[in-house]
């Protein structure tokens, strides 16, 4: 089942932003602000993440086992798998339709990421830029941007 705080699934998708709209707010408002000009800390930036991995591990029916192991950066290669990971970046607005949204997701990552993850972040998006290119099918292009992501990203997290 895909509700949490009484907004479906379906809710989420006819109001576009709505998830980060979401995401920020229970950051403002449910916690405090970290000493970093008001940004997240990584545990207020994993807990928030729970809501959107919660949504998306209903949607796409993803053995949990195979989500946790993203976080280790271990890489299955399953439908399922890579439709979670779809939903996530959809969610966070970071891929749209199989296409980074890349002035979207650097935005985010000044606005909301602490300081020691947002570094390399925009270095691992700014090589990755381009990775899912010419991808067609979306769950493919996010889960290879995902790699990408983890592979030149030290201090990868994920939801």
């Amino acid at each position: 089942m895909a509700r949490r705080a009484g907004l479906g699934l379906e809710s989420v998708s006819l109001f576009p932003g709505l998830a980060l709209r979401c995401l920020i707010l229970v950051l403002l408002v449910l916690h405090e602000p970290s000493p970093a000009e008001g940004k997240a800390t990584v545990e207020q930036m994993m807990k928030s993440g729970e809501m959107i991995r919660s949504v998306c591990l209903g949607k796409t029916k993803v053995a949990a086992e195979l989500v946790d192991g993203l976080r280790e950066s271990k890489f299955v290669d399953v439908k399922e798998l890579k439709c979670y990971v779809n939903c996530v970046m959809e969610m966070m607005q970071t891929m749209k339709k199989g296409k980074l949204n890349y002035d979207a997701s650097m935005k985010q990552i000044d606005t909301i990421m602490p300081d020691e993850l947002a570094e390399p972040m925009r270095n691992a998006l700014d090589v990755c830029r381009n990775v899912a290119d010419g991808i067609k099918n979306n769950c493919d292009a996010a889960y290879a941007m995902l790699q990408c992501l983890s592979k030149n990203n030290p201090k990868f997290i994920f939801p």
